[in-house]
């Protein structure tokens, strides 16, 4: 199974795994974050990267990181070889949530996921009611609503 590593500004990749910690309880020792903190050796950071690599013990693992040209993602270029790992930019939850899900696929297949996962979670929302709500109130007779 695929490990995951997620490199990005602190707190957003603890943040994220935590997150996906709360949907699948189960996927910790298949998750590793790192925060790049502010004013960070960028040699220190990818110190820290590595050893959450071999904390993950897989022999192949999926980088996620959520600026590309920015510090995380550099250090993240530095990781990999491209055949033992692969870096998507732009991480996000519903990303990060479709990769746990599919961490049994090839790498290739699991950064295609990620990649469709992450896009897919973006959608512009409007001033609606709630999905799957029909946005009518049930009151007992004689409620009035009033506003102020």
């Amino acid at each position: 199974m695929n490990g995951i590593l997620i490199i990005a500004h602190a707190p957003l990749a603890s943040a994220l795994r935590d997150c996906a910690l709360h949907v699948f309880p189960d996927c910790a020792a298949g998750v590793q974050a790192v925060d790049v903190l502010p004013d960070e050796d960028p040699e220190a950071s990818l110190t820290r990267a590595q050893q959450a690599m071999h904390r993950l013990g897989t022999e192949q693992i999926l980088v996620l990181s959520d600026v590309f040209g920015a510090t995380p993602c550099n250090v993240a270029q530095k990781l990999g070889d491209g055949v033992t790992t692969r870096l998507v930019a732009g991480a996000n939850l519903p990303m990060l949530l479709r990769s746990v899900c599919y961490r049994h696929e090839s790498l290739e297949a699991l950064a295609t996921r990620a990649q469709t996962g992450g896009a897919q979670g973006i959608m512009p929302v409007g001033c609606t009611a709630p999905q799957n709500q029909t946005g009518q109130r049930n009151h007992a007779p004689g409620h009035h609503d009033h506003q102020q």
